[in-house]
This record gives C-alpha cells, sequence and structure tokens, in this order.
C-alpha cells in the first residue's frame, strides 16, 4: 500500500522532470543554431528576420513580450500548484529551497555590482539572478538513476521559487514608465475572470479571450507585459467542483499545465532561444570581451555568485536548524547543484533585453553563454563525483 502511494506520488514529479530534461537539449540545439546563424553569411538575414515590422511591433518583440507570456503563465500555474499542495506548501518544507534560492539571487547580484557600480552597466544587477529550469534539470537527468528524487524536487522547488523573484525583479525594477488606464483595465479583466470562476463558467475559450485582453492592458500600462500571464497563472483554479451536487473535483490547472508544457518545452522556450542567443562577435576582440565589466559582471555572477549564495545561505538555515537536507542529499551534491544553479539562460536572457541598452548587451550576452556553460561544466563534474555509483532503487 505505501509503495503504491509513493508511486502515485513520485509519478507526475517523474515525467515533469523528464520533459524538462529532453527539452533542455532541444534549448541547447536552438542556442548553439542561433550563434552558428549570427556569425555566418546568414548574419544580415537572421538580423533583419528579427527586425520584421508586424503591427508596428519587430518580430523579437512579439516573441519576447508575446509569445513569453504562454511561458509566464504556465511559471505562474506551477508557481500556485507548488504554494497550494507542493514543496512550497507548508513553512518547513519551503524553508531551505526559499533560502536557497535567495541566496543565490543576492550574492550573483552584489558580485555583478562590483564590476559595474559605475558605468551604463549598472542597471544590468538582475541578470545573473535566474536559474534556467530546462538547462539545469536536463543536466541532472544526465546522471539517470544515480540522483535521488529528493535533490531533484529540492532543484526544481529552487528554481520555482528563483522564477518568482525574477518576476518581481522585472515587475518592481525594470517596468520604466507606468499609465494608471491600462493597469485599471487589467484589473477590471482579472475581476472579471475571479467573477466568472465564482459563477461556474469553465469554458477556456471564454478565459483565453479574457487573457488576450488583460495582456493587452498590462502592455499598455507600461508594466511588462509578462506579468499577465504570471497572474493569470495564480488566477487558475487548483481544483473545480463539477456541479453543485457532484462532490468530485477536477483540475483546470492541472490539465492546462499537461496541455502547455509540450508547446513551452519544445516550441515557445527554443524559439525564445534562437532569437535571443544570437551574438554576433564580429567587430570586437576576444580581450575586448573578456575585460568588459558587464561581461565579467554576469559570467562571475553565475559561476561564483550562483553557488556561493545558495551553498552558503543553505549551510546557515541548516546550522540554525532552520531547515534540514532533503534525505539522501549531502553538501558534495549540494554545491553541485548550486552550479547548476548558475546555468541562467533563458531568464537571464530575458532580463538582459529589458536591463541593458543594445550598446552593451551584447556583453551580457557572451556572459551569459559562457557563464552558463562553465556552471554547468562544474557542476556536472562536482555530481559526477558526490552522486552515489550504484543506481538508486525506486
Amino acid at each position: 500500500m505505501r509503495r503504491s502511494v509513493i508511486k502515485i506520488v513520485r509519478r507526475p514529479i517523474e515525467t515533469f522532470l523528464k520533459m524538462e530534461a529532453s527539452s533542455g537539449i532541444i534549448l541547447a540545439m536552438a542556442a548553439v543554431l542561433a550563434l552558428v546563424v549570427a556569425n555566418s553569411s546568414l548574419a544580415s538575414t537572421y538580423f533583419d528576420f528579427l527586425k520584421m515590422d508586424i503591427l508596428g511591433l519587430s518580430l523579437q518583440h512579439w516573441i519576447n513580450d508575446g509569445l513569453m507570456v504562454i511561458f509566464f503563465f504556465v511559471i505562474g500555474m506551477e508557481l500556485k500548484k507548488e504554494f497550494v499542495a507542493g514543496e512550497l506548501s507548508s513553512l518547513k518544507k519551503a524553508a531551505l529551497p526559499m533560502a536557497a534560492a535567495v541566496g543565490g539571487m543576492l550574492i550573483p547580484a552584489a558580485v555583478y555590482l562590483i564590476f559595474n557600480l559605475q558605468g551604463g552597466g549598472v542597471t544590468g544587477w538582475g541578470i545573473p539572478m535566474a536559474t534556467d529550469i530546462a538547462f539545469a534539470i536536463g543536466i541532472l537527468s544526465l546522471f539517470g538513476k544515480r540522483v535521488p528524487l529528493a535533490l531533484k524536487v529540492f532543484l526544481l522547488a529552487l528554481a520555482i521559487v528563483d522564477d518568482l523573484g525574477a518576476i518581481l525583479v522585472i515587475a518592481i525594477f525594470y517596468t520604466h514608465e507606468i499609465r494608471f488606464a491600462g493597469l485599471l483595465g487589467a484589473l477590471v479583466i482579472f475581476a472579471f475572470v475571479f467573477g466568472a470562476q465564482k459563477s461556474g463558467v469553465k469554458n477556456y475559450f471564454f478565459y483565453a479571450v479574457l487573457g488576450v485582453i488583460a495582456w493587452g492592458c498590462v502592455l499598455y500600462s507600461g508594466v511588462h507585459a509578462t506579468i499577465a500571464g504570471v497572474l493569470l497563472g495564480l488566477a487558475t483554479p487548483l481544483t473545480f467542483k463539477i456541479s453543485k451536487d457532484y462532490q468530485a473535483t477536477y483540475s483546470p490547472l492541472d490539465q492546462l499545465v499537461h496541455w502547455l508544457h509540450p508547446w513551452v518545452s519544445y516550441a515557445i522556450m527554443p524559439v525564445f532561444a534562437f532569437a535571443n542567443a544570437g551574438i554576433s562577435l564580429s567587430g570586437f576582440s576576444m580581450s575586448e570581451m573578456v575585460r568588459h565589466p558587464v561581461h565579467l559582471g554576469v559570467l562571475l555572477g553565475l559561476v561564483v555568485g550562483k553557488p556561493l549564495g545558495i551553498v552558503l545561505f543553505s549551510r546557515i538555515f541548516v546550522q540554525t536548524k532552520w531547515a534540514s537536507l532533503p534525505q539522501g542529499v549531502n553538501w558534495s551534491q549540494m554545491l553541485g547543484l548550486g552550479f547548476l544553479g548558475g546555468v541562467g539562460f533563458t531568464m537571464a536572457l530575458f532580463i538582459s533585453a529589458l536591463a541593458l541598452p543594445e550598446s552593451i548587451e551584447v556583453y551580457s550576452k557572451t556572459g551569459i553563454v559562457f557563464g552558463s556553460l562553465v556552471a554547468a561544466l562544474i557542476g556536472s563534474v562536482i555530481l559526477f563525483f558526490a552522486l552515489p555509483r550504484d543506481q538508486i532503487k525506486p
């Protein structure tokens, strides 16, 4: 009986983790393809294509502000599920991943600012704060059954809190002009959403239309439009009664995550990576790149700041008895996990596009790509030696 219950609990987690592992490979291929094309004879075609005007906005703008809303919608739903019924549903469960995530945001930002307190790059402090869940889980999954499930779940919870932190940073620090009419319109739409839920409306198309209108209002308001996706995700009901007389429930949230996750993992994130990872290296030398403070701040924020922040804050919470290490996990594995947290990529590229002017954004992108690669390699080597040699029995 106990084994069957454990399997029921573990199955959806393992399914999710497997999906992230495979999508990480596709994401990496999209990023490499963008780098190759941006430095080939097709470079001008690539950049002109991304600048193509569609209804007054560039194609890249539509990808970053439009298509990525669906990505943030899924993040919003995952956040809600974790806080209501998952690994973040109680203070005892949430303490360690939350502490690790906070440390993994504060220390990288501080490392970045050491190199960029003066000059035009100071606004990029939020770039090395985020973890790319697809890449991080993908790398961890390469070790197969050597990885304790508790370590995978901890990384997943840490990355989700990390995403929440990145969303707050975008909303608070990278919103430059606010039109309150747009915010008021969005609030009215969200009121309609909650009212429809209370009235028992279950039509997905109806909510999709309201979601598009809410996105338009948030876009007009000046707050980054992807925040609408997060809020709509948080507003999605975890459970819904089938009828007043029938007590059984179904989960719109689980159903939507199940529908959208393949599209996000295998289409939206690779498209975003292809549109944003293209770095033209022509016109400046390698020595110029490695000495630039933005490049150094991002790279060292990811490679040094991330693992230092994750492990240091985790250690403090464990030493003070405010939290405990997950069962079967040791500090060597936590250090390896800390380096995997330094694989920033998707969210780091997203924040980079908001935080820095185009003239220096290229140095941020090189820092993200090389920093994520170095962090992934170091983390993989540490985990290779730190994880148990024998496969862990299910």
